[in-house]
């Protein structure tokens, strides 16, 4: 017989639906919310509201943001010519970190896998197909879908799609990582770090 309140195994269970976290960590998470004090609780619950509540997709890009349109795509400082596609929003955090990039972005919300039952259908493809065609001020599309299976099968199938529009594509260049060392990296990786070189 289960002794457990029920108001703690449905805090388990929901933690344990998220991705990542599997029963132990729930469990943690579950046991150090009931130490805490009752005011961290609630900062973490009106928090999750808030998320739910101010938190919307930008109708031009697909970002999230508490605007639409995004203060990205408002920017008129970005260099409007230039789109990168990117999977998650995550990955347009990671990209604007290095503070290289200045273009503007559309976010796809996933990438191509069959074996997860995820189609073309269920990005935000369409959005970008009409994207390029109404806005003639893009000359220049960025591939930045992650290095894998998945990545590379949207990358390949954007290709199609966008290269008969007449538009200019590039992809993220691949290679090793900062503190690699060659002996170690895969063929794979070497290539991509010889076509990628550039001049120093």
């Amino acid at each position: 017989m289960d002794t457990t309140p029920r108001a703690v195994t449905q805090l388990i269970e929901e933690f344990n639906r998220l991705p990542g976290i599997g029963p132990k960590t729930a469990q943690r998470l579950t046991f150090y919310l009931l130490r805490a004090p009752k005011e961290q609780a609630e900062a973490l619950s009106d928090a999750l509201m808030s998320l739910k509540e101010r938190v919307v997709t930008c109708s031009v890009c697909s970002n999230i943001a508490e605007q639409d349109p995004c203060a990205i795509c408002r920017d008129e400082a970005r260099d409007r010519s230039i789109l990168c596609v990117v999977e998650e929003p995550l990955d347009v955090l990671a990209l604007e970190r290095t503070r290289e990039y200045h273009g503007l972005y559309h976010v796809l919300h996933g990438a191509i896998s069959p074996v997860e039952g995820i189609g073309p259908e269920d990005l935000r493809i369409q959005e970008l197909l009409d994207r390029i065609q109404h806005d003639h001020t893009i000359q220049e599309i960025v591939l930045a879908t992650n290095p894998n299976l998945e990545g590379e099968a949207t990358a390949l199938y954007l290709e199609r799609l966008v290269k008969p529009l007449g538009i200019r594509m590039t992809r993220l260049a691949r290679g090793l990582p900062m503190g690699g060392d060659l002996e170690y990296a895969d063929e794979v990786t070497l290539t991509r770090a010889l076509e990628g070189m550039r001049t120093r």
